[in-house]
């Protein structure tokens, strides 16, 4: 069992709404206090059960520049970008943060994607998490721990040019709600400096 000396909310707690519209997203900077934080990375860093997964395009095969997992309650699965991914059985540190985010999101997250950047080289390119499964407008909460990235969004609407950018600090949540998926796509870029690993968890419902 994890230590009950970890208190697992900061004692000042803030949020910062980010002004984007069609879009439900608020900025929890400091949702994990720097003990809780440092050691739920720990937790998560041996624990998980990365995996490397690899993409198809334009008839050639490469791996995506990060590595990822899948927990879950039983047959949640989820398919993203022609991945398929069945569900590991929940640990106890993923339980406790989603727990945790229920408080705020009064959400019951049935399952969690998992991704480790590296280093600077590792990314997500612009997308946005409209799967089926997830519904019509989901709730997304993105959990970062270990190395500052940047987050960025932009319109799905070419003809909008409003972006919107933070980073996504240590101990940090970003919920994503509303129509944000729907109208805007975001994205973890590439940096040339040098930086130390990420691991980030944007936790789900599936529908299905």
């Amino acid at each position: 069992m994890i230590d009950q000396q970890f208190d697992l909310f900061s004692d000042n707690l803030t949020v910062k709404q980010l002004p984007i519209a069609h879009a439900d997203i608020n900025y929890y900077p400091n949702f994990f206090d720097i003990n809780t934080s440092d050691f739920l990375y720990q937790k998560l860093y041996k624990q998980v059960k990365w995996q490397q997964d690899y993409i198809t395009l334009y008839g050639q095969t490469n791996p995506i520049p990060r590595l990822t997992s899948w927990y879950g309650d039983e047959g949640k699965i989820y398919t993203y970008s022609k991945i398929t991914m069945q569900p590991h059985p929940w640990n106890e540190p993923l339980l406790i943060i989603k727990n945790k985010l229920k408080n705020i999101t009064k959400v019951n997250f049935n399952s969690v994607l998992i991704n480790l950047y590296r280093d600077g080289k590792d990314s997500v390119a612009w997308h946005s998490d409209d799967e089926p499964e997830l519904g019509e407008n989901p709730v997304i909460a993105s959990v970062s721990f270990g190395e500052t990235r940047r987050f960025m969004f932009k319109p799905k609407d070419k003809n909008n040019y409003g972006k919107s950018e933070l980073n996504l600090s240590h101990g940090s949540v970003l919920l994503m709600a509303g129509e944000a998926q729907k109208y805007w796509l975001h994205q973890i870029p590439k940096t040339s400096k040098q930086v130390a690993p990420r691991i980030n968890l944007t936790f789900r419902y599936i529908i299905n």
